[in-house]
């Protein structure tokens, strides 16, 4: 949802920082991959050493960096495909750290009930599925718009949860996964439920290469 509707409230800080980086002569890609590496560096260090409160302000911080780039292509007058692809790529292997973290700290620190490890589980796997039916979709010609939680929620709740946690508020971490959980689970039904709604659904498709077609 924030993704449609978050952009504009955003683009007074992040044009700023995207016109800033340009002038210092750096690429789009670099901003990708440099924020990726930054971001699942504090997270595979900071969470699960417990220092909950700095994860999550300072992955917060550097999440922007997934607006910035974009922006970067577009005041350069467009992004690419490769820089799309790995724009995309990064946000897939970050998310999936930071919940990696989350649920290494609720094994080893938190003792978390196994029912909320589950949890956890479901929201990263799921965090992958709901960006891989967009893809999919969008691949097959789909319009793939909108969607319960989709990777701001995902970050803001994420975060936001281990952050409070780190303050000392009970159960924030454990509310936040429960709402991602079930809210990832019913995005994924309502993008699989868009792709089935859509025009050209019932489309056939060519067989994979090497797959025999079907006799005539």
């Amino acid at each position: 949802m924030l993704s449609v509707h978050g952009r504009k409230p955003a683009a007074v800080i992040v044009e700023p920082a995207a016109k800033a980086m340009l002038k210092l002569g750096l690429s789009p890609n670099i901003v990708t991959v440099a924020g990726a590496i930054i971001t699942i560096a504090i997270a595979v260090v900071f969470i699960p050493t417990g220092h909950l409160v700095w994860a999550a302000v300072l992955s917060g911080l550097f999440a922007a960096f997934d607006m910035v780039d974009g922006t970067m292509a577009r005041l350069r007058g467009g992004g690419t495909k490769f820089g799309a692809t790995l724009d995309a790529t990064c946000d897939r292997i970050t998310d999936g750290a930071l919940f990696a973290a989350i649920t290494w700290w609720l094994i080893y620190s938190y003792d978390a009930h196994p029912s909320l490890v589950i949890a956890s589980l479901i929201v990263l796997v799921s965090s992958q599925v709901i960006s891989y039916v967009k893809a999919r979709g969008e691949a097959s010609g789909f319009t793939m718009v909108g969607g319960l939680v989709e990777r701001p929620e995902r970050l803001i709740l994420g975060l936001g949860g281990i952050g409070l946690q780190g303050l000392g508020v009970p159960y924030a971490i454990d509310i936040a996964l429960w709402i991602l959980a079930v809210g990832s689970i019913i995005t994924i039904v309502q993008r699989l439920v868009i792709a089935a709604k859509s025009p050209n659904a019932q489309d056939v498709i060519a067989p994979p290469a090497g797959a025999k077609e079907a006799a005539h």
